[in-house]
């Protein structure tokens, strides 16, 4: 990027190279898929492409905020990879704020470059809303730490070179106070993963069980049971995270749906119409809330509790939309991805079963409604909520 080039200019180089570089059609094998997604995010990274708001120290770009919104909506229109994990939206930014600069050079580049995968392992089977009240225990032993207990409803644990994870190193009963953020090897010995199947029929998240895994104090990001304020960070960047890509990818969706709609002869009818004309609000809202939150991190470092605002919206919304496809589609919208008679594939019905747990990542919609009315609105605090230490 050059000082002279103008934001369009950049679209039209980032447009060229997504188109040159593409790489191909997604393999259906599970090992050649994920060598696939990794080859690309090398490409990116090599190429100077990855990481529109990294910091260029640790290998990013480091785009202004009109360039971040032209990156996202660039990498959407070209349909090529994603990220891998959930490591670069939610653990990059608790590493940039807190971590030691020796841990910085250590996980960031290899993160963005694709070459470790990284999942979150915060929610358990008794502690998922209520974070605070986690039972995963790190028992202090020599120089490290011993771990033991039970993760669930992680996304890519089952590729994970490490998993960013809270644990309870203060006594029972500390809630907040007792919390570390440790970083655990997802093959060290005592690591099981189990991918959990869901309503799609695929395996998109799983459950992790901790036996005696032996952790270094190196491997701890901040102070011991000083976990708490780096989770609020993790979780508001999850938060956010999605908020523009989000708004680039419903942008592609509705274009979609819009054209299904056609292909049903729908669009003749007014109610139809209505409806698509609500979804393109409703996206374009989407895309202002997103600059917003890009705006907000940029000026103040953190998204804050409006990214709460910004993740309803988008769970809703994606909710749905896919309800409405359904309707779209009629009796063929009970026939799944491998019914030979499925529209497209089934890929509306997939999404409609996929986004049944929309509203409970990244924190449940009930809690997301709480965030908004105390932390936005300063209304008064849920009587029936902990008194301290609610996950946000």
């Amino acid at each position: 990027m050059t000082a002279a080039e103008t934001d369009e200019q950049f679209r039209a180089r980032l447009r060229a190279f997504l188109r040159e570089r593409h790489p191909g059609r997604r393999p259906k094998d599970p090992a050649e898929r994920l060598a696939w997604q990794k080859n690309w995010l090398a490409t990116l990274y090599d190429a100077g492409y990855a990481g529109p708001g990294w910091p260029r120290e640790f290998g990013g770009m480091d785009l202004p905020f009109a360039r971040q919104v032209v990156y996202q909506e660039e990498y959407a229109r070209a349909r090529v990879p994603g990220p891998l994990g959930t490591g670069l939206g939610i653990a990059a930014p608790t590493l940039v704020a807190y971590g030691t600069p020796e841990q910085k050079e250590r996980f960031l580049r290899p993160m963005l470059r694709g070459d470790t995968v990284w999942a979150q392992g915060y929610s358990e089977p008794e502690a998922g809303s209520d974070l605070p009240a986690l039972r995963t225990t790190a028992r202090r032993e020599g120089a490290g730490y011993v771990v033991n207990g039970q993760k669930v409803w992680n996304s890519s644990a089952d590729i994970a070179d490490i998993l960013f994870t809270l644990v309870r190193t203060g006594p029972p009963g500390s809630r907040q106070d007792g919390i570390s953020y440790l970083l655990i090897d997802a093959r060290a010995p005592g690591v099981s993963v189990r991918p959990l199947r869901d309503l799609t029929g695929d395996a998109h998240f799983c459950e992790i069980f901790l036996d005696d895994v032996r952790v270094p104090v190196a491997d701890r990001i901040g102070p011991e049971n000083g976990g708490w304020p780096l989770v609020r960070t993790s979780l508001g960047h999850e938060r956010a995270a999605g908020a523009m890509n989000q708004a680039a990818l419903y942008r592609r969706v509705l274009d979609d749906l819009v054209e299904l709609a056609h292909e049903r002869g729908a669009t003749a009818d007014p109610l139809v119409r209505d409806r698509l004309a609500d979804f393109e609000i409703r996206v374009s809202i989407m895309r202002l809330t997103g600059m917003r939150t890009i705006a907000d991190i940029m000026a103040k470092g953190e998204p804050g509790p409006a990214s709460s605002t910004a993740r309803l919206f988008i769970v809703t919304f994606e909710q749905e939309l896919h309800e409405f496809a359904l309707e779209l589609l009629g009796p063929y919208g009970i026939l799944g991805r491998r019914d030979p008679h499925a529209v497209q594939r089934g890929r509306w019905v997939w999404g409609f079963l996929r986004t049944r747990a929309s509203t409970i990542g990244a924190g449940t919609a009930e809690i997301q409604r709480n965030t908004i009315a105390e932390q936005v609105l300063g209304l008064p605090r849920d009587p029936a909520m902990p008194s301290t230490g609610r996950a946000r």
